[in-house]
């Protein structure tokens, strides 16, 4: 099977494959180094904006995204040719990235602004101050309640390739609008053109929302939304440049 996948998509799954065994074995030392951390966090490294695109969580999580390459990447890799399809992978992954914890940094401030008005010394405590809570009970609770809520966002990994494959699925989706894809629960074929947007759509209410249930909605997004970008610059010259 893996001599008849194009060489980007097959490398690309080989890599997630060897690094989740690896991974596997090294336990939490893996997820310290590797997964990505909000860029203000302590945990955070430069190199994880790359090597996150590379974690998984669960055995699930790489079986449905590393299938979900199989199904899309190589049609994209022989349209746009190996340079083009390895910069919208890349790319995608790292618009994922970006939107994800442009989103994090909004609710941070929130949170930080809600601690200050409350009369806790944030950046003192993150500097390794000592920094007690002060006021009623009340405000106490709130700002324990308002803390837990920022140490969350900077303790919490982002891993996987899910954003790098939305933009694989959305330049797929401009590229071929008109190709029929099955989807789970979903008895019939639906054109890609009318099930991408709904995905998104609901990818940004579930991000927004904090509905989510542990997945980086916005991460999907920030990589469609490259993946998009992407295609539409090069559909034009689509067969030209390759």
């Amino acid at each position: 099977m893996f001599n008849n996948i194009p060489p980007i998509t097959r490398n690309i799954i080989i890599i997630n494959i060897a690094i989740f065994i690896l991974a596997y074995f090294l336990g939490d030392i893996a997820t310290e180094y590797l997964a990505a951390f909000y860029p203000f966090s302590p945990f955070f490294h430069s190199w994880q904006i790359i090597t996150h695109m590379f974690m998984h969580g669960s055995i699930m999580h790489i079986l449905f995204n590393m299938l979900t390459l199989y199904s899309f990447g190589p049609i994209l890799e022989q349209a746009l040719g190996e340079k083009k399809y390895l910069i919208l992978y890349f790319l995608s992954g790292l618009g994922a990235f970006f939107l994800f914890n442009l989103w994090n940094f909004v609710e941070v401030q929130q949170l930080t602004s809600g601690l200050q008005q409350l009369g806790f010394n944030v950046n003192a405590y993150f500097s390794g101050a000592s920094v007690g809570f002060s006021g009623d009970v009340a405000s106490v609770l709130k700002q324990k309640e308002l803390l837990e809520g920022v140490k969350k966002i900077m303790g919490t990994p982002m891993v996987g390739a899910s954003g790098a494959i939305f933009g694989v699925i959305a330049a797929f989706a401009t590229l071929y609008p008109d190709s029929k894809i099955m989807m789970m629960f979903i008895p019939v074929p639906i054109k890609v053109k009318y099930l991408m947007p709904i995905v998104i759509v609901v990818s940004v209410y579930l991000g927004v929302s904090g509905n989510g249930g542990g997945i980086a909605h916005l991460a999907h997004v920030g990589g469609a939304l490259v993946g998009w970008i992407l295609a539409r610059i090069w559909k034009k010259h689509l067969y030209r440049f390759n």
